[in-house]
């Protein structure tokens, strides 16, 4: 006798956001192949994230399962996946005149950014061990290629490489990890992994405290947490500024958003059994990557060194288990999006203005010569930094009060000591900008050691256009009025938090 086959409930409202995308991929996919629209890319990819964020938005509030429970829309996955479309948004917007569009192809470069945010999206909402798995490379295949398509620049093929390797290596530990899962718990949902475990315990068997452990293993690698955080510096300084900002922050905010996910939904049972590893690895990279920021003249490997103390910040929000915990961590998420793109922004208009590139010198005098320039990055640094009247402190202030609540007050500790130590280079940067001469700006300028001989034409006059001052402005308006402000924020980051407990 044959069995009937069922098809799965699909409730398309619930998937229109995910729908949306992919239409967006297939049409800006076309404008490469017509010439007449290859113009219309960036255009039509703000469109199509414009009307994702509005799909989403209309969907709040919703705690549904998606496509027999593989997904599942609520709002911690519409908090992640808008985290996502507004880092895109702002990759577009700092890609206009970006070498790297022209080289890749507008339509193709385009098509790619919205693919990656399609995958987080989809992991946002993951809740089975299978789409967990397809949505991490959905987002990851699109980011290998996007970062190695400044072709002129052997760094950026460099990038792409390593971030291809490293990221596999990670992808396959990850896999391995779900696999060992599978096996000892017999379920691939996160709620049948969850009962699975709670008969036999994580020491029970051996099958799955190897599954946690490699599957930990492979999320870190993808939130830059150490010390699987080697790849993070290298390919943040070579790949094109405005995918390395696009990947600080939206990749950042996916994989913890499933972090959060698989470990207080598929693992909660025995949460007291990974809470001190994690809480081990949290504090290693808020002491690795902030003493491996002092020494850096780049930019963006600054930026990169940075990134890792801050997932060891946000990770503490991870540890404790607890809706203060989830709470705090979206709150930090959003606080630390925006302080990004204020820094990636006046990045990307140092370097096309200076003949420095991403090195520090480019923002020496920046106080006097381009005050709408300056005034960003001070505010992102200072809101990195932690310091009062920002939403950074705000953030930290409440993953402090989560971490002393969940009895982890030495790791609330960390993330103190940790701040102090990030002043030493945060300071550094603004310091550079308002208490030193200028640098060289003009394309005549003497060639200075370690330049890029590739590296295409100065055009002195991008720091000026508002394509690039413009998000850095509202970008670094944001950082102050939710670190005076922080109420909205607040209740957005709670509503993502009571959909876990």
């Amino acid at each position: 006798m044959i069995a009937a086959f069922h098809a799965p409930d699909i409730y398309y409202a619930g998937l229109s956001p995910v729908i949306a995308l992919t239409v967006a991929i297939c049409v800006v996919l076309l404008t490469a192949v017509f010439q007449p629209l290859r113009r219309t890319a960036p255009a039509l990819t703000l469109i199509a994230l414009a009307t994702t964020a509005g799909l989403l938005i209309w969907q709040g509030g919703e705690e549904i399962d998606l496509v027999s429970g593989a997904l599942r829309l609520d709002d911690l996955a519409i908090a992640i996946s808008l985290i996502a479309v507004l880092s895109a948004a702002f990759a577009v917007l700092l890609s206009i005149r970006e070498p790297a569009v022209e080289q890749a192809g507008s339509g193709e470069y385009h098509a790619l950014l919205l693919g990656s945010v399609l995958g987080m999206a989809l992991l946002a909402q993951a809740q089975n061990l299978v789409s967990l798995f397809v949505a991490i490379e959905t987002l990851s295949i699109p980011l290998y290629i996007l970062c190695a398509t400044d072709l002129r620049r052997e760094r950026s093929l460099e990038a792409g490489l390593k971030y291809l390797i490293i990221g596999s290596l990670g992808s396959a530990t990850l896999l391995y990890g779900l696999a060992f899962l599978y096996g000892g718990s017999g379920s691939t949902d996160f709620a049948g992994i969850a009962a699975g475990i709670g008969q036999k315990g994580v020491t029970g068997d051996p099958l799955v405290l190897i599954g946690i452990a490699l599957a930990a293993v492979g999320l870190a690698f993808k939130t830059s947490i150490a010390p699987f955080h080697q790849w993070t510096p290298d390919v943040y300084q070579g790949a094109p500024t405005p995918i390395t900002g696009f990947m600080a922050v939206a990749t950042k905010a996916a994989a913890f958003a499933v972090f959060v996910r698989f470990f207080d939904v598929a693992l909660i049972s025995e949460a007291s059994e990974w809470q001190p590893a994690l809480a081990v690895l949290a504090a290693a990279s808020i002491v690795i990557g902030n003493v491996g920021a002092l020494g850096q003249s780049s930019l963006k490997r600054l930026l990169g060194y940075s990134g890792i103390a801050q997932a060891g910040y946000i990770l503490g929000g991870l540890v404790v288990a607890s809706e203060a915990g989830v709470n705090a961590l979206v709150f930090y998420l959003v606080a630390y999006a925006f302080m990004n793109f204020a820094a990636f922004a006046v990045v990307v208009a140092r370097e096309r203005e200076t003949i420095y590139g991403d090195d520090i010198r480019a923002v020496q005098g920046l106080g006097a010569e381009r005050p709408l320039l300056a005034w960003p990055l001070t505010i992102s640094m200072l809101g990195l930094a932690g310091l009062p009247a920002t939403a950074g402190f705000i953030g930290k202030l409440y993953l402090i009060e989560a971490l002393v609540e969940g009895d982890y007050t030495w790791l609330a500790v960390f993330i103190a000591v940790g701040t102090m130590i990030s002043l030493a280079y945060y300071l550094r940067v603004v310091a550079a900008m308002w208490m030193r001469p200028g640098g060289e700006t003009s394309a005549a300028a003497p060639a200075i050691v370690g330049a890029s001989p590739e590296a295409d034409p100065i055009d002195p006059e991008a720091g000026r256009r508002m394509y690039l001052v413009a998000p850095a402005l509202l970008a670094a308006a944001a950082v102050v009025i939710f670190g005076v402000i922080p109420q909205p924020l607040v209740e957005f980051a709670e509503h993502a938090g009571a959909s876990l407990f």
